[in-house]
């Protein structure tokens, strides 16, 4: 299949905060650890302005496809829901058609935020599946999302889940591992280039402990679905830092690509705010993996190479 090259855009942890009208009350269970780390810990480092800069970036480099992957909000609140979308829809100003985002487990820090499926209420039009008779239902809403645009099949998933607090880890679950197994075999995602999208990195820490608290706990059946591939893109954010392996498959090889919180002020470049940009050339081959770093003192971006790792 030969078509149009495609550049995407990969951002990732916005974690927008808005507290404003918030009662106490809605503080009164998980959210009451979260905001005790974003007043004491996390308030200085993560600036919204940074969030408004990369999307007014983004505008001007001629992406073709913009790919989100998770945290959105910081406690999962509607007036975070709300500022997200209208920055999604005012800043960054693209069609919904070109967008792919999926949760991450700040957008599902409660119960309550899974049971009103608050997610997809606030980003249903960011939701629609090309082939939505293979998604499904996983609470949170609808997945895979599948999105077929020229030499790349966008395909989104949910690994987000309510958890106790202190614990961060996802879950795919096996009804939509199953699920991403039926997309992948589908013939318009089979002569496309797969970009999978996910909150949480298919590479857990070594630590059993650390897996169990912050990785995604069906990681090796994700990667047994990724052997399948001969190329292809597996974008994810979590980790607060720009990193890129390279699974190898049985017939080639897939990037996995991570990108750090687009809110995130930090002295190391691998981790200060920015968002990352691939292409896919009209032949399906990945052709550039690249980082545009935001210089605060300056108010502009630089690119850079994403950190490799093995």
């Amino acid at each position: 299949m030969t078509t149009t090259p495609i550049k995407i855009a990969h951002f990732s942890d916005l974690h927008v905060l808005d507290l404003e009208g918030v009662p106490f009350a809605r503080f009164l269970n998980k959210r009451i650890t979260g905001y005790a780390n974003l007043r004491f810990k996390r308030n200085h480092k993560h600036r919204g302005s940074y969030v408004g800069a990369i999307a007014r970036e983004v505008t001007v480099a001629g992406i073709d496809h913009v790919v989100i992957t998770g945290d959105v909000t910081n406690l999962a609140l509607e007036s975070e829901f709300e500022a997200a979308r209208t920055l999604l829809e005012k800043d960054l100003g693209l069609d919904p058609h070109n967008v792919t985002i999926v949760p991450g487990n700040h957008d599902l820090y409660t119960r309550g935020s899974l049971t009103s499926k608050r997610f997809s209420t606030y980003f249903g039009a960011y939701m629609k599946s090309d082939l939505p008779e293979l998604a499904v239902d996983v609470g949170v809403g609808m997945f895979p999302v599948v999105k077929l645009r020229g030499p790349a099949a966008f395909i989104g998933l949910s690994s987000a889940v309510p958890r106790l607090p202190l614990v961060a880890a996802g879950k795919l679950g096996r009804a939509q591992l199953d699920a991403l197994g039926r997309v992948l075999d589908h013939p318009d995602v089979k002569r496309r280039t797969p970009v999978i999208a996910l909150h949480h990195p298919a590479h857990n820490p070594a630590s059993r402990v650390k897996a169990y608290m912050e990785g995604l706990h069906d990681a090796a059946a994700l990667l047994r679905h990724i052997e399948t591939l001969s190329r292809g893109l597996l974008l994810h954010g979590h980790l607060h830092t720009r990193l890129h392996r390279t699974h190898r498959t049985p017939t080639g090889h897939v990037h996995a690509v991570g990108a750090t919180s687009a809110s995130l002020h930090h002295d190391d470049e691998a981790r200060m705010a920015g968002f990352n940009v691939y292409e896919i050339d009209g032949a399906g081959h990945v052709k550039d993996v690249a980082a545009h770093v935001y210089d605060s003192e300056k108010e502009r971006f630089h690119i850079e190479s994403v950190p490799k790792h093995v």
